[in-house]
Order: C-alpha cells, then sequence, then structure tokens
C-alpha cells in the first residue's frame, strides 16, 4: 500500500486491501489442498502393492456386497 496508514484510508480502500488479502489467503488454501498429501504409510503400501504383483482387490463393505 500506499505510506498512508489506516487511519487516513478511506472505508473503500480498506475494503479492497481486506478483499485482496483474503483473495490471497483463499488461492494459497486453494492450491494446498490440490497438492496431494502423502504419509509415509501410504506411500509404503503402494510401494509393497507395486512390487508384490498381486492385482487383488480390496473386499467391499458388507453393504455393498449384498447389492
Amino acid at each position: 500500500m500506499d505510506n498512508r496508514t489506516d487511519k487516513t484510508l478511506s472505508k473503500e480502500e480498506r475494503l479492497a486491501a481486506k478483499l485482496r488479502e483474503n483473495l490471497r489467503r483463499r488461492k494459497a488454501q486453494a492450491r494446498q489442498m490440490a497438492t496431494p498429501i502423502v504419509s509415509s504409510e501410504h506411500s509404503e503400501n503402494n510401494k509393497n502393492a507395486a512390487t508384490s504383483g498381486n492385482d487383488a482387490k480390496a473386499p467391499l463393505p458388507k453393504d455393498v456386497a449384498k447389492s
């Protein structure tokens, strides 16, 4: 912003600054949520499944298996 303090900014300018700040925060949050989070346990299971050569699927939950 300018060299002006918050007291000298008009209401419109303060709101515009808050909106820009909010937009930056929401974009950063969206980027963070878009990147996959891989835990060490999850990646270790994938490594074991890929090297075992076993293509067996996980069993279906009981309510789905009845259909």
